[in-house]
């Protein structure tokens, strides 16, 4: 049996609370309309289609728009291989909705990790604790009003931050630039921050004194 077919026998079941599938790159969509019964809709997938792995629980910021979160499960069955992913909308007033860990247990240290990053609750969770971030600490660090170079913030004698320096790495971006590759380098160095030395991974002498040798986008070139 198909997603899509399986999708359909959800959408029987539940009516308008989902949404029609949508299928994108052979990959099956719905949304469920009211939040509250999350964990109804993922039973009865579980149960009655046969989605019995839940690979993962991701969250969305929609900084500026109401409701600001989307949740997003992506579940899968074992028996007959199909994926499918649910999505639900979660006002920042409201902040919370239903745990899943009563349907899948797996669905503990997702929440967990949601719960630290974005501030979203769940209800019915039996341990929603922080899981990267230390108890006390005053931020969701993947909403998008937190800025890249972090907050400072001090919790005596157990931890504290400071703004880290844009010094490099990934998933530091710099404003303008005619294209992603000049706008988001995989290396950036403080020395030379322009467009141009950071469109590509290129031969620096900075990069010779950590790594021995360089890296760019030819052959290694020996030290």
């Amino acid at each position: 049996m198909a997603a899509i077919d399986l999708a359909r026998q959800l959408k029987e079941k539940f009516g308008e609370l989902l949404s029609e599938p949508q299928e994108f790159r052979s990959e099956i969509t719905m949304r469920v309309g009211d939040p509250e019964r999350i964990e109804e809709v993922c039973l009865f997938a579980k149960q009655s289609l046969g989605f019995d792995y839940l690979t993962d629980i991701t969250s969305i910021d929609n900084y500026g728009d109401d409701p600001r979160f989307t949740l997003v499960y992506h579940l899968y069955g074992y028996g007959h291989l199909c994926p499918l992913r649910l999505k639900t909308d979660v006002s920042e007033a409201k902040s919370e909705l239903p745990s899943v860990t009563k349907v899948w247990r797996t669905a503990d240290w997702h929440e967990r990790e949601i719960y630290d990053m974005m501030g979203i609750r769940f209800a019915g969770h039996g341990d929603l604790r922080r899981i990267l971030m230390w108890d006390g600490y005053p931020y969701f660090p993947l909403r998008k009003e937190f800025p890249l170079a972090g907050r400072p913030s001090d919790l005596p004698e157990v931890a504290f931050t400071s703004a880290a320096p844009m010094a490099g790495g990934p998933f530091v971006t710099i404003a303008g630039g005619k294209d992603t590759i000049s706008r988001e380098p995989r290396v950036r160095i403080p020395d030379a921050d322009s467009l141009g030395m950071n469109a590509r991974v290129q031969r620096r002498q900075d990069i010779k004194q950590s790594h021995g040798r360089a890296h760019g986008p030819g052959p290694v070139e020996p030290k």
